[in-house]
């Protein structure tokens, strides 16, 4: 059975397993014991609620109750850019025009921006690639719309997702050889690393101020600005579901897209429902559709997914799904389904 839970202590060494399979690209989650030791830390003050909803990192993990092993890990962050800058480019317009030889040009140029200071933001998505499979990428992601919606206080009014950007199957980025290495004089691999420690001091150091022209890029590099990395679609797919959408930010280094939402006009906020564990349940009522099934808990947050059929306010679960939740009857859950909702016009 899998369980999505908050993170505890004693998950700091299969969290470096996990971590160390994910490859470059990915800053928020690098196999460094120091880094990740630091930020379970954070992670579970942040359920605890011991320090400022800003500075919080929601860190979960996918535990397979059936082997004791975690199968994988996503994040929510309270902001970003509060501490230490947050920069993307900005997909920009500029126009040239000459009237006498009726010439008129439109191009796009990346702007060095930190627009999107302050926004709180969905990170540190990674499945074991033996769970790639069934429902387990959804209950994962969807997850934290589902932590979102039953603590909406908790976060912003903008939510992002940085998205992991594309890279040549031999490995490499054709946005960073083309731009990047120019004027960071190292391998992607140690500017990801750097700013993974915090350390971006060197990106406004280093990066020109002015309009970067897109056109002036080699044409594999025009290419791969706001595209994902192949491992990374089904995750942009299921984001986009639930209300997340491109707005033109780019990652600075590999040019993934960043996507963009109100936190206040998720699927989750508007479809999720409270409903109450029934004290006797019909065993013929187990069954139904598949939901997103939450516990209401901050400290001990825990999610799975079951197949049952929500009414009026009353939902049947199974004894077994009632101890993954660590719910009893009589207790309230938040539920969701899982797939989006088919209109008569679909």
């Amino acid at each position: 059975m899998l369980v999505v839970r908050a993170i505890k202590p004693d998950d700091l060494d299969p969290l470096l397993e996990m971590a160390a399979q994910v490859g470059s690209g990915m800053t928020t989650l690098k196999p460094d014991r120091k880094l990740l030791g630091d930020r379970v830390e954070v992670a579970c003050a942040s359920f605890a609620e011991t320090i400022p909803p800003e500075q919080r990192d929601y860190l979960f993990v996918m535990e397979d109750t059936s082997r004791g092993c975690m199968a994988g890990v996503c994040a929510i962050k309270g902001a970003v850019g509060l501490t230490e800058p947050f920069y993307n480019y900005r997909i920009g317009t500029l126009v040239h025009s000459s009237r006498e030889l009726n010439i008129f040009t439109r191009m796009e140029t990346l702007y060095l921006s930190n627009d999107l200071t302050g926004h709180s933001e969905l990170c540190s998505l990674f499945l074991h690639p033996d769970y790639r499979k069934g429902t387990n990428g959804k209950l994962l992601s969807k997850s934290r719309f589902l932590f979102i919606a039953q603590f909406p206080h908790l976060f912003t009014e903008k939510i992002i997702a940085e998205m992991r950007g594309y890279q040549l199957p031999q490995g490499g980025s054709p946005f960073y050889e083309a731009l990047g290495r120019h004027f960071f004089k190292m391998e992607f691999d140690n500017c990801d690393e750097l700013t993974a420690k915090g350390q971006k001091s060197f990106i406004a150091e280093l990066m020109p101020r002015q309009p970067i022209y897109c056109d002036y890029l080699p044409q594999d590099a025009q290419e791969a600005i706001g595209k994902v990395h192949d491992n990374t679609a089904p995750a942009r797919r299921l984001l986009e579901q639930e209300g997340m959408y491109f707005d033109g930010y780019v990652d600075i280094f590999d040019a993934g897209p960043v996507l963009r939402a109100r936190v206040r006009e998720l699927r989750a906020m508007r479809e999720s429902a409270l409903s109450v564990i029934d004290a006797s349940p019909n065993v013929a009522e187990y069954g139904g559709e598949p939901y997103l099934v939450s516990n209401t808990i901050l400290r001990d947050f825990r999610m799975i997914v079951a197949h049952v059929s929500p009414d009026h306010g009353r939902i049947a679960l199974s004894e077994s799904d009632q101890r993954l939740l660590q719910c009893h009857s009589g207790e309230a859950v938040r539920t969701l389904s899982l797939n989006l909702k088919r209109t008569n016009n679909e």
